[in-house]
């Protein structure tokens, strides 16, 4: 089994090689034009995200991916999709100016598989995101209610959410956290993305009482197109 995984690695590796990522024989504004098309080739053949990591394959070591990146979205202004920041990769999505148009067509949003969270999955979705990792004993001291298996059921059906480390409670009970499906879903990069909740707080936009009461923060109350 070893043997079968090395040789699978060898193989890889040897495809990689094969693939001519310096372009040195080019004059270099058409090395840059290739690097931009591979870039971008290897962004829309991929269904998720597809990070710095991956590029740095189709690309010279010394390419400088970010303006590489900045490049291509000046050629896509004007059109109807766009390249993002998600999931800590990059991806093609379309505008959500473009929402409604793609609703008509086909009955929902681009990007939109899973059903629509309800108001109690979504809060507790943005507990989650809010103060990760969190147990499940917590959420339901949080709303002075049970938090349902059934319910944290829904958000790991449809992979928003994971088993996070061990709580240091008596028992140990698993924690939850937020996953990389829930930062592509709504559009986000990092966490650091989330509308800070210290500020809202102080801002008078959100408090633990407003959160309790079904106020969901702009930005978490659904996906993006």
């Amino acid at each position: 089994m070893a043997e079968t995984a090395r040789d699978e690695r060898a193989k890889k590796n040897v495809q990689r090689m094969l693939v001519d990522t310096e372009l040195e024989h080019l004059p270099a504004e058409l090395r840059w034009r290739e690097w931009m098309g591979r870039v971008e080739a290897v962004i829309f053949a991929a269904s998720e995200p597809v990070t710095r990591s991956v590029l740095a394959r189709v690309v010279g070591k010394n390419c400088n991916l970010e303006l590489i990146i900045d490049d291509i979205r000046a050629e896509l202004v004007g059109r109807p999709y766009e390249l993002v920041a998600v999931a800590g990769g990059w991806q093609h999505r379309t505008k959500k100016s473009y929402g409604d148009v793609i609703h008509a067509a086909f009955g929902t949003a681009a990007g939109e598989g899973a059903k629509e969270l309800n108001q109690s999955e979504a809060l507790v979705l943005m507990c989650i995101a809010y103060f990760q990792p969190i147990t499940r004993g917590e959420l339901s001291s949080f709303f002075g209610k049970e938090v349902s298996r059934d319910l944290i059921g829904v958000l790991r059906g449809q992979e928003l959410i994971a088993s996070g480390p061990r709580s240091p409670q008596p028992g140990a009970p698993y924690t939850y956290v937020t996953t990389k499906t829930f930062l592509s879903q709504f559009g986000l990069d990092t966490l650091r993305q989330l509308p800070d909740f210290e500020a809202l707080e102080d801002a008078g936009l959100l408090s633990k009482e407003k959160l309790l009461a079904g106020d969901i923060p702009a930005g978490l109350a659904g996906g993006e197109c």
